[in-house]
């Protein structure tokens, strides 16, 4: 640790590099794949690879406008909320494998903008409505990088099940 990092500057930095290693780990499950292989579904779930990718970047993308200004009247107990969210885990007619990584890859790049820009990990909004949530909870910049590092590396799991399903391919080992 330098004289002038902050123990902030130290967490920051740790979780976005952590975070980075979550990402890494789910581009590699996909890469050289088509767009018809990402959009296969060789196992008993509905998810593909391609939609894992898509729903990843738009999960972290949401959690990253969190930071900034709060969950904006979000109401996942709304019918439509949840099907606009399952509706996000499919890579529609139209949509490239390398197109929903290009998106990754900006968000990710934006995630990295807004935390090296708050004064510390202390930013703190309501959660949104939600039946998992306990009314009236909130969290902090650091809850929400925590959660998207652990939603990402849950999702990473599925797609490496998926892509040694799909033609033997393995993240690891």
């Amino acid at each position: 640790m330098q004289a002038r990092d902050t123990m902030v500057d130290v967490e920051r930095t740790a979780l976005l590099e952590f975070l980075e290693r979550t990402r890494g780990n789910l581009r590699y499950t996909v890469q050289e794949l088509t767009d018809g292989q990402a959009r296969q579904r060789p196992t008993a779930s509905e998810l593909c690879l391609g939609g894992v990718v898509k729903h990843v970047a738009t999960v972290e993308r949401h959690w990253t406008e969190f930071i900034q200004e709060g969950a904006r009247g979000l109401d996942f107990s709304d019918p439509e909320v949840i099907a606009d969210h399952v509706d996000g885990f499919e890579l529609k007619e139209g949509e490239t494998l390398a197109g929903v990584l290009e998106e990754y890859e900006r968000v990710a790049e934006e995630t990295a903008r807004v935390v090296n820009a708050l004064p510390d990990l202390e930013v703190r909004h309501a959660l949104p409505v939600a039946p998992w949530w306990p009314e009236g909870s909130s969290w902090s910049a650091r809850d929400v990088l925590l959660h998207v590092i652990a939603e990402t590396a849950q999702h990473s799991g599925h797609a490496d099940i998926i892509r040694e399903t799909l033609d033997g391919q393995k993240t690891m080992g």
